[in-house]
């Protein structure tokens, strides 16, 4: 099969005009043009994963993650990421990023969390455009309202984690939750505006516990937590629109944060 063929099916489901700018998603590495045998799905693309990508005979690699760059004028990869560049075009491997795009999918990486808590009554949080049912978080009522610690149970117990950050518990019940994968401090402000009991995200940092103000409750499970159920969905929608086509998902841990 093509990768230009993969490419449509893909964009057609999370359309690149539905990243942020800031992004870099789509083909990162590669021909569209290529045959592609099988491909592998990942959060990120790391050393390990190419390595799993050759054992596995995978000449595409879809990615959550986009590589990452810093530079202003001009863009200038980290050392890293040139090794992973210069090693997949060695080894004729193909590297396609969906990110920001699969946020944006009222089906996407927010809508995963709010499935697997059984959240009610679903709504984007922050919309991309008003005219489109796009945009970044879901906002959802639970089935039953929990005390506070129980829902922090039921959280460990449904994102499969063992542990979490949260701000001062207010003794109030939850019933009315926002959810957002990945790096959610930026949204707070709308998270307070929409009234919910819980905002669960990731990469909060001191300061911005604070920022609840004791009006809501928040939650860190951390940015690989939050996001790891992506790959599944990635995989299950190829599975529906290409279902000869060999696609797997990578079994290398990727998450870079260590817990001890």
């Amino acid at each position: 099969m093509k990768l230009i063929d993969i490419q449509y099916v893909l964009e057609d489901w999370s359309p690149i005009s539905n990243a942020e700018d800031f992004d870099n998603v789509g083909l990162l590495v590669g021909d569209p043009s290529a045959t592609i045998e099988k491909a592998l799905i990942t959060l990120d693309t790391t050393q390990n994963i190419l390595d799993e990508a050759i054992n596995q005979n995978c000449n595409l690699i879809i990615t959550f993650h986009p590589f990452l760059y810093k530079g202003d004028e001009s863009l200038k990869s980290e050392e890293y990421v040139d090794e992973i560049i210069i090693k997949a075009l060695k080894h004729n491997i193909n590297i396609y990023a969906i990110h920001t795009n699969l946020d944006n999918n009222p089906k996407g990486v927010s809508f995963q969390i709010a499935k697997r808590l059984g959240l009610k009554n679903l709504e984007i949080m922050i919309k991309k455009d008003e005219k489109e049912n796009i945009g970044m978080g879901m906002i959802g009522d639970l089935e039953i309202e929990k005390t506070e610690t129980d829902f922090l149970n039921f959280l460990k117990d449904k994102m499969e984690i063992s542990n979490l950050r949260h701000s001062n518990l207010l003794g109030n019940n939850i019933k009315r939750i926002g959810v957002l994968g990945g790096s959610g401090s930026f949204a707070i402000e709308e998270a307070l505006n929409k009234n919910i009991d819980c905002y669960v995200t990731a990469d909060l940092k001191y300061h911005d516990f604070f920022k609840s103000n004791n009006k809501m409750l928040l939650v860190d499970i951390g940015h690989y937590e939050s996001e790891k159920y992506t790959k599944e969905l990635i995989l299950n929608y190829l599975n529906k629109k290409i279902p000869k086509f060999a696609c797997v998902i990578a079994k290398s841990r990727t998450n870079p944060v260590n817990y001890y």
